[in-house]
């Protein structure tokens, strides 16, 4: 089954579905990956901020990432998959519906640095040297 993609800012989400993408990102990047950090950092508050999820068969999110705006391009971030839905495509699908909606406007990225050949397959290329964030090696990226 292909997921669906779905988008909306901050101020349209219900409160269970906001709960449900904020717990995916704290299981992943919180506790799965051992970074304690400021996840709740003030952008996904900001009006054109998009956040993008799929969701599993009961309405759970399996999958996110944001889109922000910054002053002159796009920035994908908080790009995660729940443990039990990776290898499944549901990181493609969600990628595939950002890019489109992203067009040919100028988008970065920060990519861990192993995942630098996959966000390679939607037109990414490396921009800048590699830098450690949170003990995790990440590499800029931009399209």
């Amino acid at each position: 089954m292909t997921p669906t993609v779905l988008a909306a800012p901050l101020a349209d989400l219900d409160p269970v579905t906001l709960y449900g993408i904020l717990r995916l990102r704290v299981d992943v990047f919180v506790v799965e990956q051992e970074c304690a950090y400021p996840e709740l950092d003030g952008r996904d508050a900001e009006p054109a901020t998009l956040h993008y999820w799929c969701v599993d068969e009961s309405g759970t999110p399996i999958a996110t990432a944001r889109l922000l705006t910054d002053e002159f391009e796009l920035r994908i971030g908080r790009v995660c998959v729940h443990g039990d839905h990776r290898g499944e495509g549901v990181t493609r699908v969600l990628l595939d519906r950002i890019v489109a909606d992203i067009g040919d406007r100028t988008s970065v990225l920060d990519a861990q640095a192993h995942l630098e050949q996959m966000y390679a397959r939607w037109g990414y290329t490396a921009y800048g040297p590699e830098f450690v964030e949170d003990g995790i090696p990440h590499i800029p990226m931009r399209r």
